[in-house]
């Protein structure tokens, strides 16, 4: 999608407060569960406009009592894009979207910054997202966190996927926000797709299928991202440097007051 495409040192793939927020992402939920499983845009702190009905907007997780007076907001005032569903692999938003179409599968993307960013709210539910990572030498991995994995496991699949336990500050560390700005670096995430320990690990619960090429070397792009239910989200961006790194002002989260 980005391969012909010059890349400055931060691009933006979403923003919640964009024109066309979903224009780089397909979507899709559980159509067996029309009042539980959905995607829409919302305001962060007055829930506005609630989805049409059957859909049932599932309440955040209350946070611990501090003084009114003093405790700054922990919501947005701002759109944000709301991903609910109880079955969490059947709802997701994926880029590039299903229509997208390329002679090599595993361009996808081509987004060759080695962080990616999102900005997420915890919704007290499972959660989990996907970045497909490629070598130079063409060779395709998955990159799976999510909040449910307890232990890092690799899986020899067609293509090999990696899975990262991922956890939200407890709302009982006070907080400042109810949101967190997630980064990963890709290209130190490559050699765990070599890593003996994690696939004999894995093996032993008989979740290996035969061999598979498994990426290793230099990190070379990024061939697809896929966020699931059940969060909130603001924005996802790659970028060149880390964390630490000075961002543009409307990459920036203003609590409501």
């Amino acid at each position: 999608m980005f391969s012909s495409a010059i890349q400055p040192g931060i691009v933006s793939l979403f923003s919640s407060t964009g024109s066309d927020p979903l224009s780089l992402f397909s979507s899709h939920s559980d159509s067996s569960l029309p009042s539980d499983s959905f995607i829409c845009l919302l305001h962060d702190t007055t829930c506005l406009p609630y989805p049409s009905p059957p859909a049932t907007l599932i309440s955040p997780p209350e946070q611990e009592p501090e003084d009114e007076e003093t405790s700054p907001s922990r919501t947005l005032d701002q759109t944000v894009l709301h991903i609910q569903s109880p079955t969490l692999r059947s709802t997701f938003i994926r880029s590039p979207p299903a229509s997208f179409q390329s002679a090599d599968r595993r361009m996808g993307l081509a987004m060759k910054h080695p962080w990616i960013h999102l900005q997420v709210r915890n919704m007290g539910r499972e959660w989990s997202f996907e970045v497909g990572i490629v070598d130079h030498s063409g060779r395709e991995g998955i990159v799976r966190c999510s909040t449910f994995q307890k232990q890092p496991r690799l899986k020899l699949t067609s293509p090999p996927l990696l899975h990262l336990p991922l956890a939200f500050p407890s709302s009982s560390s006070h907080p400042l926000t109810a949101w967190c700005t997630l980064a990963l670096h890709l290209p130190s995430l490559l050699p765990h797709f070599s890593s003996a320990a994690l696939t004999e690990a894995d093996s032993e619960e008989g979740t290996n299928v035969g061999s598979a090429p498994v990426p290793s070397g230099s990190f070379a792009h990024v061939s697809f991202v896929k966020v699931y239910a059940t969060c909130r989200l603001r924005r996802i961006w790659f970028s060149e440097s880390g964390p630490r790194q000075t961002l543009p002002r409307e990459f920036l989260l203003y609590a409501a007051d």
